[in-house]
């Protein structure tokens, strides 16, 4: 079976699960350099050709280019994630990826900002505008809940309950977050400065935090704050 067909009705599955945008992107361009890698390296054209040593002269490669350990292991997720597919739809006998070692990633501490750093941060914003009590609003939940920038981004106004907000996360997985008091104190102030601000203003109802055009946040206007 023709390797380039098997990954078209991978990417056909893997649409019907509902995967995100920015991941089927990644699962895309990785699948068509391994199938480049294997064509042009290895001369396999057939699924049934691909060896477990052929996957780990891959991965040599990877690393020969000087990639990182946790890209290699993220490039390799979505590997092994289509061998597996191929295993389980019984166009292989196995997954013969789960034989391929990738390299260990050194684990890092990460360093958390103080309650003073936090703090400060908050406060550097203030409530003269809308978009002076929205950053204030942004930082303080980051700090408070523990958000994603994606959850952050496209959080939806109807998920901002009194104590609590509804979180839409990865996997489309909900959870409820507690608000506390300090952080609700902001909230409200952040909502009434916006209701003034969009007054007769085109905005998006939909997503509590919205940018000057009244729309959901870009991933950069979030980085920029």
């Amino acid at each position: 079976m023709l390797l380039e067909d098997v990954i078209r009705e991978y990417d056909y599955h893997c649409l019907a699960k509902g995967f995100t945008k920015k991941t089927m992107i990644n699962k895309r361009q990785e699948l068509k350099q391994m199938k480049k890698f294997l064509l042009e390296k290895r001369g396999i054209t057939e699924l049934e050709g691909v060896s477990v040593h052929d996957l780990k002269a891959y991965v040599r490669l990877k690393q020969q280019s000087g990639l990182q350990p946790q890209s290699i292991v993220s490039m390799f997720k979505m590997i092994k994630a289509f061998f597996n597919w191929c295993s389980k739809e019984e166009y292989l006998s196995e997954n013969i990826a789960r034989k391929v070692e990738i390299p260990k990633v050194p684990k890092k501490v990460l360093k958390g900002f103080t309650l003073q750093e936090v703090d400060k941060m908050i406060n550097s914003f203030s409530y003269k505008n809308y978009f002076e009590a929205r950053n204030k609003a942004i930082i303080a939940m980051l700090s408070d809940c523990g958000l994603r920038a994606k959850e952050l981004r496209e959080l939806e106004t109807l998920n901002v309950k009194e104590t609590t907000i509804l979180v839409n996360g990865k996997g489309n997985k909900e959870r409820y977050i507690f608000i506390s008091p300090a952080l609700k104190k902001i909230l409200i102030r952040y909502e009434r400065l916006r209701k003034e601000y969009f007054h007769n203003k085109y905005y998006n109802p939909n997503y509590y935090f919205l940018s000057y055009k009244g729309d959901l946040i870009s991933h950069v206007g979030l980085d920029t704050l």
